[in-house]
């Protein structure tokens, strides 16, 4: 979808040829009559039956908003709020610790996503170190942090994902320990 006025005709392009149909503006989608066949009149007249109004689409309009969602988010934020999940895979807790202290106390949006970051962060570093002592005394213990590392990995793919379009997804409490207040 583009934004902003159409282009000018050019070459070979007749004025108007980007005009929509009623059938193609916003709101009408699914709203289209039927056509109906031409019905004779008394008196030998044919005329075409009345179409009833259809609800013309308010430009400017309030939209409800989506649950997670800040409003108009820029692409800083994003990036920042990306980052503190992303860079979980190159330097683990100190990412979202980053972006948190870096840029977490001017955003709402990246510093809801830097705190879920880092409780993540830390949460995998506890369950780490717990099982990992613990692994030194049973062996099968050590299965415990991998499978905790792969399902982190799967909800940082997650979260990033939805930081990336400007929205916020919330990590289960299993997994993102509530550690630090959003």
């Amino acid at each position: 979808m583009a934004y902003g006025p159409p282009p000018s005709p050019g070459q070979g392009q007749q004025p108007g040829w980007q005009q929509q149909t009623p059938w193609q503006q916003p709101g009408n989608l699914w709203q289209q009559q039927p056509q109906q066949p031409q019905q004779p009149q008394p008196g030998g007249s044919w005329q075409q039956p009345q179409q009833p109004q259809q609800p013309q689409f308010q430009q400017g309009g309030g939209t409800a908003q989506m649950p997670g969602h800040f409003g108009p988010v820029s692409d800083d934020e994003k990036t920042w709020s990306l980052m503190a999940y992303v860079g979980q895979f190159l330097v683990g807790v100190i990412a979202p610790a980053v972006v948190l202290v870096g840029k977490g106390g001017g955003s709402p949006f990246v510093r809801r996503h830097a705190a879920q970051g880092l409780n993540m962060g830390l949460a995998a570093v506890a369950v780490w170190f717990v099982f990992g002592l613990l692994s030194l005394v049973m062996e099968a213990l050590i299965w415990v942090p991998l499978l905790f590392t792969a399902v982190v990995m799967f909800f940082l793919v997650y979260a990033g994902r939805a930081a990336n379009r400007g929205e916020f997804r919330r990590v289960p409490a299993a997994v993102a320990w509530p550690l630090l207040k959003k």
